[in-house]
C-alpha cells in the first residue's frame, strides 16, 4: 500500500465508497443527502491542509484521509483528520496506515496536538484504532449523534498530544 496526495482523478473511486458510508449514517456527521459536488468540495482541501489516498499496487484507491487544522486563529495549532476506508477493503490496515500518516503529517507541520471532534461512540473499530495510537477520549457529548439503529449515542472528542 502507498499513500499519496489525492487528485481530482481519484474522486470517482472515493465517491464510490464515500456516498454509501454517508448514506448509512452510522459514522459521520455529514448530511445524509450530501451531493456529489458538495462532497467533493468538502473532501478536497486547499493547502496547507491535505487530502490523501491509500492505493494498492494497481493504483486502486483503498481509502482516503483529509487532514486539516481543527480551528483557525489562536486554535490553529491543533490538527484534525477524517478517514474513510472502502468497506470492501476493511480489515487490511488501511485505516491504521492513514491515521499513522496523518499523525506524522501533523508532527512535521508543527501542530501541537490532534483532536477528533466527533467520533461516534458506537464506531468501536475507529475508537479502538485511535486509542491504540495514543488518543484519549477527553469528553463525550451525550446523545450527540442520532444513529439509524442504535438511537441517540454519544460523540467522543479524542485527543493526542504531539
Amino acid at each position: 500500500m502507498m499513500i499519496r496526495e489525492a487528485t481530482i482523478e481519484d474522486w470517482p473511486e472515493i465517491w464510490s465508497f464515500l456516498r454509501p458510508i454517508v448514506v448509512a449514517g452510522e459514522t459521520l456527521t455529514y448530511p445524509l443527502d450530501l451531493g456529489h459536488d458538495d462532497a467533493r468540495d468538502w473532501w478536497f482541501l486547499a493547502s496547507p491542509n491535505r487530502t490523501v489516498v491509500a492505493v494498492d499496487e494497481t493504483g486502486t484507491v483503498l481509502g482516503t484521509a483529509k487532514m486539516n487544522r481543527n480551528h483557525m486563529g489562536n486554535g490553529s495549532h491543533i490538527a484534525s483528520a477524517t478517514y474513510l476506508v472502502d468497506p470492501v477493503r476493511s480489515g487490511r490496515g488501511v485505516g491504521r496506515a492513514l491515521c499513522e500518516y496523518s499523525i506524522a503529517w501533523a508532527r512535521a507541520a508543527g501542530y501541537r496536538a490532534m483532536q477528533f471532534n466527533a467520533v461516534v461512540e458506537t464506531n468501536v473499530h475507529a475508537v479502538k484504532l485511535y486509542r491504540s495510537l495514543g488518543f484519549d477520549v477527553i469528553g463525550t457529548l451525550p446523545e450527540g449523534f442520532h444513529h439509524p439503529t442504535e438511537g441517540y449515542v454519544g460523540l467522543h472528542i479524542m485527543h493526542l498530544a504531539l
